[in-house]
């Protein structure tokens, strides 16, 4: 039994690409490195038309400035709002007037059982900024096969380096990014290690996806 659990375990990681998550990077197993950019949105249809015409240049001129790919993903999942409720019952436990206890008593029960009748998804929006190691050879006849990082002919030494160089050209790109969208209007925030983690724990694991993520207010 034990042997049948480890070999499944083991066939389910080879299916995952992320070999490490490292100082907001993630390092995929064939060499290529990934950042993560939660974005804020705006509610266009509020804007006025010049506003809007501005938005829409703005992202144009964000877009043509870019030399490298980027993807965009929306990702939703099920509002937990356990915490909200139990911070709810707690000021409930506190408040002295009987009719405003009724009247959070009833809030609280009228909520949990709106949840259970209808669930509740929030939306958060990624931008995910690539780099990635490719065979100059493989590039000249227009094959985009990326090659593993690193070689057994290479030192440690040689590899750190090279992990460092292209951090710096990933780094690079996340500045360029941002401050691209911020001139848009949307804010932007780079993920950090907790964050990264969380949120591809989510995306291999979509039936708990209920866990606020930090920075979920941007």
């Amino acid at each position: 039994m034990t042997e049948k659990v480890t070999t499944s375990a083991n066939a389910t990681q080879s299916l995952v690409e992320i070999e490490e998550i490292k100082n907001g990077v993630v390092l995929l197993k064939n060499g290529g490195l990934r950042a993560v950019i939660m974005v804020g949105g705006i509610n266009f249809e509020l804007k006025s038309e010049q506003e809007q015409d501005i938005i829409t240049a703005g992202y144009q001129d964000f877009l043509n400035a870019l030399d490298f790919s980027l993807q965009m993903v929306i990702h939703s999942r099920k509002l937990n709002i356990d915490r909200y409720l139990s911070l709810m019952e707690a000021t409930r436990e506190k408040e002295e007037n009987p009719l405003l206890q009724n009247q959070i008593d009833e809030y609280v029960q009228f909520i949990r059982g709106f949840v259970k009748e209808n669930e509740i998804m929030t939306k958060n929006f990624f931008v995910v900024v690539p780099y990635d190691s490719f065979n100059i050879k493989d590039a000249k006849r227009g094959i985009s096969r990326f090659l593993p990082f690193g070689s057994k002919k290479q030192s440690k030494t040689e590899k750190k380096e090279s992990l460092e160089q292209k951090t710096v050209q990933l780094r690079q790109r996340i500045d360029q990014v941002v401050g691209g969208l911020e001139r848009v209007g949307l804010r932007a925030v780079s993920l950090n290690d907790e964050e990264l983690t969380e949120l591809y724990y989510n995306v291999y694991n979509p039936q708990t996806t209920t866990k606020k993520l930090p920075h979920q207010s941007v």
